[in-house]
């Protein structure tokens, strides 16, 4: 049986991509990690693969705002194979500097299919602060990435994670389903008491999809969290599998959203 392959991008700032590959590999696929210049200098390899990664970091460090130079790059240089890729029956996730590159880059909401079109932007978090915690999600739209879920406990860590859109895309964005996934109250904010919303994202936003719901945009990190013992609370939890009897998992809740690409495909 071929393995289904995964590329993950790597360069000038990204700094997720051995913690993004090794969630891939967890789920049972091939990933490779590749530098955008290397992708550039040979172009036809990304035919290759079926799920393109772009994972978190700070990217050209942030500057002319999250995602934009990195996003910019992939558009002078990688436009038309990145139309071709999407063209087909594949899967692309953008993870926290991921997704903002996936929104600069058009391909996020890209409502009408209007790839290469920027119709919402990543602003910095009301706070004023780069935050970094875990956030509790409830999963609104079920794109493949999401399925079988309802509710997600992640990590997050960003100045710039602020979802918004002027009030007619938003207004579609919901209207076609397209918010993937909201911050709510939920298993982590009954430990910390912070507020749900941890950046001011319009109605709570943290991932949206295309229309096709093959590609996905989400700000929390769930390669952060494909491990029982990375939860801020296992220790908690441990004791009560051990109380109970229960054999204590090995694996987190960011797992599945990995496996659930893998299985699209099975």
């Amino acid at each position: 049986m071929i393995k289904l392959k995964v590329i993950v991008l790597s360069g000038y700032g990204l700094n997720c991509e051995e913690e993004t590959a090794y969630a891939f590999v967890s789920a049972g696929a091939f990933s490779k990690i590749v530098h955008i210049n290397d992708l550039i200098a040979n172009k036809k390899q990304l035919n290759d693969y079926q799920i393109f990664a772009v994972p978190g970091g700070f990217a050209y460090g942030d500057d002319t705002g999250s995602g934009n130079a990195y996003a910019l790059k992939l558009k002078n240089h990688l436009w038309t194979e990145i139309k071709k890729f999407i063209e087909k029956d594949h899967l692309v996730i953008g993870i926290c500097n991921g997704f903002q590159i996936l929104v600069n880059l058009g391909l996020l909401p890209a409502l009408d299919k209007k790839y290469g079109e920027r119709q919402a932007v990543l602003l910095p978090n009301d706070s004023g602060r780069y935050t970094v915690r875990w956030i509790d999600l409830k999963i609104t739209n079920q794109t493949h990435w999401f399925s079988g879920i309802k509710t997600i406990s992640l990590p997050i860590a960003h100045g710039e994670g602020k979802f918004y859109a002027p009030a007619n895309i938003l207004s579609q964005l919901k209207k076609r389903k397209l918010i993937a996934a909201q911050y709510t109250k939920g298993e982590i904010y009954k430990y910390q008491r912070m507020e749900p919303n941890p950046n001011g994202s319009l109605d709570d936003i943290a991932a949206i999809t295309d229309e096709t719901g093959r590609i996905l945009g989400m700000m929390p990190h769930p390669e952060r969290a494909i491990f029982f013992n990375q939860l801020p609370y296992w220790p908690v939890l441990k004791e009560e599998y051990l109380r109970k009897g229960l054999k204590i998992p090995e694996f987190g809740p960011g797992l599945k959203i990995f496996q659930n690409a893998v299985k699209y495909f099975i």
